[in-house]
């Protein structure tokens, strides 16, 4: 029998990260696409939490990466409640998920007068609805966008009268005027005098008193420039050169080369020609591979030579653009300034970033790889025998411990940078301890070893900072402590508040292994995973330490050893002071 456990897997994932946010809403996006029955086939509650996580990710997404994610070719949309949620989004979601639908007509008769009435005219953009449906949306009085048609001046009108026709054989003038109007004739005589209007009832009025005071304000002030001051001027030394503003960002389009070919105003005259890269052929430069995979350009390190206004080192980020056809027609991005850094610290900004362009491009062959494995493990193209869907599902849970590892690796790069920080919120230390500490002991206890926490169970002790964060925190400074634990061997856990030098922190102190106190610099150890079945990560202990210590030095805390132990410090929340309950400290 075969479990589609998909969906499960999908809100089992904690999206913590701007590029984990996008990619969980990818997914629910392609497992409630599909259609109706294929999307009722997991239990009600399942698909019930799917659309309550599909609205959240919705609110931290903002509307145009979504609108670009649901435009995204690779998915199947047929299911009409998508369609229907989407409809309530914003207008350029509701504009690519209508667009995008592939409903048949039944769904289209039964979906569209539950449409709101302001999304209905993007139906009328597409040009593959069926004859009845177009015919349901004509009724509905949903026509093509167009501008309204003039409309002629409305004129006061005189009574209706009836002039008496000439006599016989008397000579009519040219143009018939002896025809009895039917309508009545306008008579300009008659229009009510308009009132007097002074100069501030005019509209006109008040825009050129609103000219003139920001005329005035920049006179005053002498930073308005002119157009004489923007165009270029000869050296003759009649006035210092003006100092062009350095601009700070600029659109651009390339051609198919590699050539700039449009810029904005601002920067056209002094970036169009410029090439993107020196040559295909240099296999170091992140633009040039990312430009012959014809794959988007991420965040790719760059200078320009030139003019002050655009010489410096900027940041590049560029999608290909492809015609109706499938031809490759080049690449539209943006231009960005290095934001300004400490000098020491440029170095490492710029050493994290090639780091995060290196697992961008090691994540693309294991995320394919994983899911070729799914793939036949869940036959999902026809059966496969038993042995190759268990070694895909070997393949794919080896696939999936990489890209753990890899999401470990960036985000160290980040917190060490500044570029990623820890939320603030409210949570209890203290039950955070026990409670991991609970979860490790169905392992060690088999091992008679374990983590014995030196305070109450009805301890308190809250911290500012968000729950998810700080358990994430403790769950890997705890394990990775609980996996060198040698048989019988029992770590020793205190907790307790600690007020001076105008701080108030908790301080959390762990008693290291023996294992882990033989070595020198924990930070930097390889030391082997016990007998037991708790993983400290891809990257060994000392690896998951060092990044536990800088997600605490993130929060505002720290993370260091005092002799054989390990002291962990986090920000008390707000006036905090004591372990309310605690029996040992």
């Amino acid at each position: 029998m075969f479990f589609d456990d998909r969906l499960a897997t999908v809100l089992r994932q904690r999206a913590t990260g701007e590029a984990n946010l996008r990619t969980q809403f990818r997914q629910l996006l392609d497992l409630l696409g599909r259609d109706p029955a294929g999307a009722q086939g997991s239990e009600g509650s399942l698909v019930a939490a799917a659309w309550l996580r599909l609205e959240a990710l919705g609110e931290a997404i903002p509307p145009a990466d979504r609108a670009r994610m649901i435009r995204e070719p690779g998915w199947r949309f047929r299911n009409p409640a998508l369609a229907a949620h989407l409809a309530e989004h914003e207008p350029e979601v509701a504009s690519a998920a209508l667009t995008r639908a592939e409903l048949a007509a039944e769904d289209w008769s039964a979906l569209i007068p539950l449409l709101p009435v302001s999304t209905r005219g993007f139906l009328r953009l597409r040009r593959d609805l069926p004859v009845d449906i177009e015919a349901l949306l004509a009724r509905l009085g949903v026509h093509d966008r167009s501008l309204p048609p003039p409309r002629e001046p409305v004129l006061a009108a005189a009574p209706r009268q009836v002039r008496p026709a000439p006599p016989a054989g008397a000579s009519r003038p040219h143009g018939g005027d002896a025809a009895i109007p039917l309508h009545p004739a306008p008579v300009q005589a008659e229009l009510p005098p308009a009132p007097p209007r002074s100069r501030d009832d005019s509209g006109r009025s008040e825009i050129s008193a609103l000219v003139e005071r920001i005329a005035q304000f920049r006179r005053e002030r002498g930073t308005a420039p002119t157009e004489q001051d923007r165009s270029p001027r000869l050296p003759l030394g009649e006035l210092p050169e003006r100092i062009a503003d350095r601009i700070g960002s600029f659109g651009f389009a390339a051609d198919t080369s590699g050539r700039i070919a449009w810029a904005e105003s601002e920067a056209a005259p002094m970036v169009v020609g410029t090439r993107l890269f020196a040559s295909l052929s240099a296999s170091g430069d992140p633009v040039a591979r990312a430009f012959a995979r014809r794959q988007p350009i991420a965040r790719a390190a760059m200078a320009l030579d030139g003019a002050p206004a655009i010489a410096g080192e900027w940041i590049v980020d560029a999608e290909p653009r492809f015609s109706e056809e499938g031809h490759f027609t080049g690449y539209l991005g943006r231009f960005r300034r290095v934001p300004d850094a400490a000098p020491g610290s440029k170095a490492d900004a710029r050493e994290a970033d090639r780091i995060r362009q290196l697992l961008h491009e090691l994540r693309t062959p294991v995320t394919a790889v994983q899911g070729y494995a799914e793939v036949i493990q869940q036959q999902l193209f026809g059966p496969a025998p038993h042995e190759y869907r268990a070694l895909a599902a070997a393949i794919a849970a080896d696939a999936a411990r990489i890209l753990a590892g890899f999401e470990e690796l960036d985000r160290l790069a980040r917190l060490e940078t500044g570029a990623l920080a820890i939320e603030a919120g409210e949570c209890d230390l203290a039950e955070l301890v026990r409670r991991t500490a609970g979860q490790l002991a169905g392992v060690l206890d088999a091992q008679a070893a374990g983590l014995r926490p030196a305070f109450a169970d009805t301890a308190s002790l809250l911290i500012a900072i968000d729950p998810e964060d700080a358990e994430a925190l403790l769950w890997r400074l705890l394990a990775s402590l609980a996996s060198v634990c040698a048989p019988g061997e029992r770590i020793a856990i205190s907790l307790d508040p600690l007020i001076g030098d105008g701080r108030a922190v908790a301080r959390l102190v762990c008693a290291l292994p023996a294992r882990l106190a033989a070595q020198e610099q924990i930070f930097t150890a390889s030391v082997e995973a016990g007998p037991s079945a708790i993983n400290a990560g891809l990257f060994g202990t000392g690896f998951t330490l060092r990044l536990a210590r800088a997600e605490a030095q993130a929060a505002g805390g720290g993370l260091k050893r005092e002799g054989s132990a390990l002291v962990l410090t986090l920000p008390l929340l707000g006036r905090t002071v004591g372990l309310r309950g605690a029996a040992e400290i």
